[in-house]
């Protein structure tokens, strides 16, 4: 990948990206996620979905490569709030 703004794009991505990964760390220590609205979690991956589908009209590879995790990430946080709500239920 020889484009400069390719590879920018790559590194924007890595850390926008990357900002999920303290709060995933922080729910998988605590085992809570009370704190994380399921709206902020759809709408930051319904936005982030379309801008996958974008990227791919688009032939850009940073855009598919950060949203691609980054949609990956957001349904994983999703899938442990679920997951951390449901066993609080039960041992509370």
């Amino acid at each position: 990948m020889d484009d400069p703004w390719a590879i920018l794009g790559l590194i924007a991505g890595a850390l926008t990206t990357a900002g999920y990964l303290p709060q995933m760390v922080k729910g998988y220590r605590t085992k809570k996620m009370d704190d994380v609205s399921y709206l902020l979690l759809i709408m930051l991956g319904v936005g982030m979905s379309l801008w996958l589908v974008y990227g791919l009209l688009l032939e850009s590879v940073p855009l598919i490569v950060s949203n691609l995790i980054a949609v990956i990430l957001v349904f994983t946080l999703v899938g442990m709030k679920r997951r951390y709500a449901r066993r609080a239920t039960k041992t509370g």
